[in-house]
């Protein structure tokens, strides 16, 4: 059943997410709050797909605080990629140049705000995002980074990039840290399984702390769970 469900939701997302972007692209030109709309229902179309189709729940712990915040995702799959612009309201999402790029999603992404960073780079793509971070901040919305740069798979704990460091201490921003446990039910690969996917949010954490401080505390706030395995 794993597998069907799994080919149901390629069979609806996909095809359903273009019809999004070519929704967003049209209405575009009549400004942001039109295409935020369109971006936002994607999103829940995604999540009632999640829920209803691959029948995954999400059960969280904590609530989300709204406002200017930097908010540290654990990251194992595209599930919680996807959800933070259900649950972070109108975030800046900071993710890879590759995925910015892409023929209509990326157009769309770039409309909506996107920090996209090239990896290879170097300190040219970190003075970029520092200079679209400042935007997001003065607009009043959160910054949504995973600050390990990249998916992780289940139990990984790697160390906090650099970027995210940068951030915090350019930005001087409050971080909200957030664990889950999502590569259990959505691995890598097709098939994903039906279950539960637990979401905590760690205590608000100020600017202003050491690099020792804030690593310690972020990476042990996003990594709750993965310390289970």
């Amino acid at each position: 059943m794993n597998f069907v469900r799994s080919f149901l939701f390629a069979l609806i997302f996909y095809p359903g997410t273009f019809l999004y972007c070519v929704m967003a692209l049209l209405v575009a030109p009549f400004g942001r709050a039109p295409l935020r709309s369109i971006v936002h229902g994607w999103s829940l179309f995604h999540y009632w797909l999640v829920h209803n189709v691959l029948r995954i729940r999400f059960e969280w712990d904590g609530e989300v605080p709204e406002g200017s915040f930097l908010v540290a995702v654990k990251h194992h799959a595209m599930v919680e990629a996807v959800d933070t612009l259900r649950f972070a309201k109108t975030p800046i999402v900071v993710m890879k140049k590759e995925l910015v790029d892409l023929p209509f999603w990326g157009w769309v992404t770039r409309i909506y705000g996107v920090i996209g960073v090239d990896r290879k780079a170097g300190a040219s793509a970190l003075r970029d995002m520092m200079k679209r971070a400042r935007k997001a901040q003065a607009a009043g919305r959160p910054i949504v980074i995973f600050p390990e740069g990249t998916r992780v798979p289940k139990g990984a704990t790697p160390r906090l990039r650099s970027g995210f460091i940068g951030l915090y201490r350019m930005l001087k921003m409050p971080v909200v840290p957030i664990a889950h446990d999502s590569a259990y039910v959505w691995p890598k690969g097709f098939v994903k399984k039906a279950g539960t996917i637990r979401f905590k949010v760690g205590d608000t954490l100020p600017p202003g702390l050491s690099r020792e401080e804030i690593e310690r505390e972020v990476h042990e706030a996003i990594n709750v769970y993965a310390r289970e395995t």
